[in-house]
């Protein structure tokens, strides 16, 4: 049972989603996209419409600000949006035509007929950092029903009245628009998740979250009598590298926007840049130190999370060769977690790559320096996958950024340059994914509209009589998609 009190759902009430799930994917995946893309519009709506309602509740089981919950709640609701103005087309089926050929070149070919297809119900696990945008509606199902899949949500315990009031209002608004019944259900309970996780009925699976519970999932996934994909966002460092001539155009620059981006939100950003590296003669502790130690404590999501944060920050802290930068203000916030900037050097960070090299979800990031070329160069080969990573450079660079690049590129998702990783557009060129232990699969991304590509599969059907073809493959097109179609040449 949640801190709340709300109940977890039992194994018959589980039983009964996975089954409604199941009945509804075949009526639900077989819609027209626009109709689809009518019921997401239908769900944004009515989140938007609920926000007098959703936004307390988020603040009460997240301690996050009204500031912050209100910008969430309209992400959420614009990438519903967005989602819908993508699939509206049906370009996203991909349909594509090889006429027959009995001339072709290497012997007769068949009349072929290829489009995406929704893999069928999706199990969503709920992250904590986001109540709205990585939550019951974010953007993982939202994916998923924009590609054709009912979903079945797995809520977060640490936000359980949230999930459960904005799954009230996604299913009705879903039912509302015409979508079948069972297209969205919330479920809740820690051994419920992984009792859905190992249910034939979930076709794929899709999780935000630590490095080690993400690991037992994808590890679950795997082991089935007939495993199926495991779309998991596990743990990022996002290292930031400053090129010298940078720090000497812009070192003030350079220190407050990574201050700001490595203490925003208490730290609870999957894109926090969890180091940066600065020339050995940077100059800029007292600026660094003065930044962080204006940042107030904040509150974290939860008391667990608190306590992983005081845990990690003081093993952090007490390995040889590191010390304590600056800490941020105590603020009123009297059991917050307090920002912490560390410093230390490359050949410390490579001699103790498993204390310093492991995510600490909180406002704790390290500086560390580099005395040449050649050591920020091991020092980035020594990361293993990212979501982001970034370069700070001026013109004066080139030669710093030609050998990092490459590195950087092979060892994460989204690469930037003079940016923070913090703030993560909503966009059909997003890349929100990486190399593991970033995700479990670094060819998706799950933010962006390119996030549906995860629950769909592909199908082609061979000399199929034209009255037994989908919709989406007759010659008549019903649906006015866009088909590639290749002739006899």
């Amino acid at each position: 049972m949640t801190a709340t009190q709300i109940p977890d759902t039992t194994q018959a009430e589980l039983d009964a989603a996975l089954q409604r799930a199941a009945e509804a994917a075949e009526p639900f995946g077989a819609q027209p996209p626009a109709e689809r893309a009518r019921q997401l519009r239908a769900v944004a709506d009515a989140l938007d419409a609920a926000a007098g309602e959703l936004i307390p509740l988020a603040i009460s089981e997240s301690h996050l600000s009204e500031g912050r919950l209100t910008g969430e709640l309209k992400r959420t609701t614009f990438q519903l949006r967005l989602f819908a103005e993508t699939i509206e087309t049906g370009e996203h089926l991909r349909v594509t035509f090889d006429q027959a050929d009995a001339d072709f070149a290497l012997g007769p070919k068949p009349d072929l007929r290829r489009m995406l297809l929704p893999v069928g119900p999706v199990l969503v696990f709920a992250a904590s950092n986001f109540p709205f945008a990585f939550s019951v509606a974010g953007g993982d199902t939202a994916a998923a029903l924009a590609a054709g899949c009912p979903v079945v949500l797995k809520g977060h315990p640490g936000h359980p009245e949230l999930s459960v009031r904005t799954g009230e209002i996604v299913a009705d608004a879903l039912r509302s628009a015409g979508a079948p019944e069972g297209t969205f259900g919330v479920v809740l309970g820690f051994e419920i998740g992984t009792a859905a996780l190992r249910d034939e009925r979930i076709k794929a699976a899709a999780f935000t979250g630590s490095v080690p519970a993400g690991r037992a999932l994808f590890d679950i996934a795997n082991s089935r009598p007939k495993p199926i994909p495991f779309f998991g966002e596990l743990g990022s460092l996002n290292p930031v590298f400053a090129a010298p001539g940078a720090v000497a155009a812009r070192g003030a620059d350079i220190a407050k926007g990574y201050v700001t981006s490595y203490s925003g939100n208490a730290g609870q950003l999957c894109t926090k840049p969890g180091l940066l590296f600065l020339p050995a003669d940077h100059g800029l502790e007292t600026a660094l130190a003065e930044e962080s130690a204006a940042v107030a404590a904040h509150r974290l999501l939860n008391d667990r999370l608190h306590e992983g944060y005081c845990s990690r920050r003081a093993a952090v802290t007490e390995v040889p060769g590191v010390r304590v930068l600056a800490e941020g203000a105590a603020g009123d916030a009297a059991d917050g977690a307090v920002p912490t900037l560390l410093a230390t050097d490359v050949d410390t960070l490579l001699a103790n790559r498993e204390a310093l090299l492991e995510e600490v979800f909180g406002p704790l990031s390290i500086v560390v320096t580099y005395s040449s070329e050649d050591e920020a160069r091991r020092a980035a080969e020594a990361f293993e996958g990212n979501l982001t990573a970034a370069v700070h450079a001026d013109d004066a660079d080139t030669d710093f950024v030609a050998t990092l690049l490459p590195l950087l590129r092979d060892r994460a998702g989204r690469v930037l340059f003079n940016g923070w990783p913090t703030g993560v557009a909503v966009s059909p060129a997003m890349q929100h994914g990486g190399p593991y232990p970033a995700t479990t699969d670094a060819r998706f991304t799950s933010v962006g509209t390119a996030a549906l590509d995860r629950f769909l599969r592909p199908v082609t059907y061979q000399n199929v009589p034209a009255a037994l073809l989908p919709p989406a493959l007759r010659d008549d097109n019903p649906w006015n998609l866009p088909r590639a179609v290749h002739t006899p040449r």
